[in-house]
């Protein structure tokens, strides 16, 4: 039996979530996707992959046997994700769950509410991934690390052992981050960085190695 689900905001995670789900239910059917919601009426009709933008997130209120994937993304508003998520008006355990059926995942790390996991993650032992995050593919998050609530991960990303990542960050893709770093609540790290030392809260760094950019 399928579980009926809307998938919001239309756009690239979206995208990616809806593949993550079609290798899903080629496994094993799990997911009935009803389509996308998007706040955006210039999207709705709109079509991917045979799936629709149907309308807007008051959908999800009015569907409430349905679940929902809600995954938002965009680096010029990472940090304001947890907003843009609470305006879908439903309970907390109406929120979906996707991963990527080549993910791997220690049989001692937890993984959140709402949180998609592309192909390829890797979650080792002892880590805690958040409610409302975002992993893309191909990166590793190495043991006892935790990566707090509506944060983003970029794609071939390497969090050694012990990390701290607070709640709404945003890791830009091929960034590395050594081991026992804290990353601030609410910062973001460029592409290609290299973290070796701990990043304060609403700091914006990038480079090799890592140096402040601005504040936020």
């Amino acid at each position: 039996m399928t579980t009926d689900l809307l998938i919001f905001p239309f756009g690239g995670n979206a995208k990616e979530a809806l593949i993550a789900i079609f290798a899903q239910n080629s496994m094993k059917p799990t997911w009935n996707v009803l389509g996308f919601i998007d706040d955006d009426a210039h999207l709705w009709g709109q079509e991917f992959c045979g799936i629709k933008v149907l309308g807007g997130s008051k959908i999800a209120s009015d569907l409430p046997s349905t679940q929902v994937l809600a995954v938002p993304g965009k680096p010029e508003n990472y940090n304001q994700r947890d907003k843009i998520i609470q305006r879908i008006e439903i309970d907390h355990e109406r929120f979906a769950t996707v991963l990527d059926p080549t993910v791997r995942v220690a049989p001692d790390a937890l993984i959140g509410k709402n949180t998609l996991l592309m192909a390829n993650v890797v979650i080792s032992c002892s880590v805690k991934v958040g409610n409302h995050c975002v992993v893309l593919p191909n990166t590793v998050i190495s043991h006892d690390s935790y990566v707090g609530d509506y944060s983003v991960i970029g794609s071939n990303v390497s969090i050694s052992g012990s990390c701290n990542i607070s709640q709404n960050c945003y890791i830009g893709s091929g960034t590395r981050i050594k081991d026992h770093i804290t990353v601030g609540s609410q910062s973001m790290i460029g592409i290609g960085s290299c973290v070796i030392n701990d990043v304060e809260k609403n700091e914006i760094v990038a480079g090799n190695p890592a140096r402040l950019v601005k504040n936020i």
